[in-house]
């Protein structure tokens, strides 16, 4: 069986005797049913895993004693930060889980002048939560000991507007793929539209932003796909995929 990878958002200290927060415990005591003794890893973004293991599994409180932390998550060779149109519920959700778990640094929602999800206020607050609920359990499940930076959702012309330094645009029209171009530095920004893709327009001021028009082979690609193909080419050329 294999054992759980649980991110709690507290300070671990080996030795400490650690009350689980209620929905961790939930999970942990009426899903995965497990009894005390059960052995559990705990991280909280620091680069470490805490092997740890279950001290009381009871309804009404779940302790765990955290234990020896293990060795520090290396630090990327490149740093990726994924600039991508708001897409509507799970088409966005998707491609965020799938990003993380390729290995994404950052991430900045943008709300473009194609995307057909547009929030403020507390509906927008109530959205970041939830893809950073996302997140979380894409690092639970892929083993990333540090969690990926999710930036407040921005405007497209704000955010590019405030964005230094350009980047990859991903366009189906660009005359270069991925492969064609020079390897990036030590980070790399990656601009994908929503449905519909970006329009003229925004790719225009994209280019005059120093973004580099880049296409992915002869087909057009879902905006929950156009992301994971290019992050896993960017990763295979550049970066630790092929390790």
């Amino acid at each position: 069986m294999r054992i759980p990878r649980v991110y709690v958002d507290l300070p671990l200290e080996p030795g400490a005797t650690l009350e689980l927060p209620a929905a961790q415990a939930r999970h942990l005591t009426q899903v995965l049913r497990l009894p005390p003794d059960a052995p559990l890893v705990l991280f909280n973004g620091d680069g470490c895993d805490y092997p740890s293991h279950l001290t009381r599994a009871e309804r009404n409180g779940t302790a765990a004693r955290v234990g020896t932390p293990g060795a520090i998550e290396p630090v990327p060779p490149l740093e990726i930060h994924l600039a991508l149109g708001v897409s509507k519920g799970e088409r966005m959700d998707y491609a965020l889980q799938k990003s993380v778990e390729l290995g994404v640094g950052r991430i900045t929602p943008l709300f473009t002048e194609r995307s057909q999800v547009h929030l403020s206020g507390q509906r927008l607050e109530r959205r970041l939560e939830h893809w950073r609920g996302i997140l979380i359990g894409a690092c639970e499940q892929s083993g990333r000991r540090r969690l990926p930076h999710l930036a407040t959702a921005a405007t497209y012309s704000h955010w590019l507007i405030e964005h230094a330094g350009g980047g990859l645009l991903l366009d189906p029209e660009a005359a270069r793929s991925l492969a064609a171009i020079p390897a990036p530095g030590a980070t790399v920004t990656l601009l994908i539209g929503p449905e519909g893709g970006l329009s003229p327009r925004e790719r225009a001021s994209a280019r005059d932003r120093g973004f580099e028009g880049v296409r992915l082979g002869p087909r057009i690609l879902r905006t929950e796909t156009a992301p994971l193909a290019a992050i896993a080419v960017i990763q295979a050329l550049w970066g630790d995929l092929v390790d």
